[in-house]
């Protein structure tokens, strides 16, 4: 009889993952970072609360429709891994080619600021419609999941509870510092045009990795 949880035998490797993928500038990072430049720290906070409980509720969807999926199938698996490594991809060459049209739209949030209730609505949904983190959780995840230990789902949700708590504190993180040198920042685009491509750099890293690991795995 399988553990109600199972600890992944790979957990501190895909830690490390998760930390790479968290710290890329992607859309969940760059939407606190533009709230945080508009209307401060504390908007800031509530959007990464709100981001989290996003994503976390995309890692529960993911593990408990592949789980059970990816646990039967060693084609799905390696489907998943090539479909999700090739959007990667796709995602970060579109960051890099729309890195000045990303920068230009955080430097406008409205004139209105939103209340902590509305910002962490917001940062919900964003976290949970993230597309990079619909591909990480998808195709980078599973890659470190233990087949033979079995109960895959659990293991996904493990997971993505940790990724979850990594991203609490690195967005937040970065919503404090971008709260702080608020100015500095939004005086400044080319700043945040570099940060945007940093992103999409690290995207496709990460996507050819995992694409490696796929036709690697056949």
């Amino acid at each position: 009889m399988n553990s109600l949880v199972v600890v992944p035998s790979r957990l501190w490797e895909y830690c490390i993952a998760a930390i790479i993928i968290i710290l890329a500038p992607g859309p969940s990072v760059l939407f606190v970072i533009a709230r945080a430049i508009a209307w401060g720290r504390a908007t800031a906070v509530a959007t990464v609360a709100g981001n989290v409980m996003g994503a976390f509720s995309l890692s529960v969807v993911v593990a408990v429709g592949l789980g059970p999926i990816l646990q039967s199938s060693d084609l799905a698996f390696i489907t998943v891994q090539l479909l999700g490594g090739s959007y990667l991809v796709y995602l970060g060459i579109i960051a890099i080619k729309h890195s000045q049209i990303h920068a230009s739209d955080m430097t406008n949030q409205g004139d209105i600021r939103p209340s902590k209730w509305k910002s962490m609505r917001e940062g919900f949904w964003v976290g949970a419609l993230n597309p990079k983190g619909i591909v990480f959780f998808a195709a980078i995840l599973p890659q470190f999941v233990d087949k033979d230990a079995g109960n895959i789902t659990s293991q996904l949700i493990l997971m993505g509870a940790i990724f979850a708590f990594i991203a609490f504190f690195s967005d937040g993180s970065w919503g404090l510092i971008a709260g702080t040198i608020r100015n500095w920042l939004a005086t400044e685009i080319k700043r945040l045009v570099r940060m945007r491509m940093t992103g999409g750099i690290v995207m496709i890293v990460v996507g050819l990795f995992t694409l490696l690991s796929a036709i690697r795995g056949q």
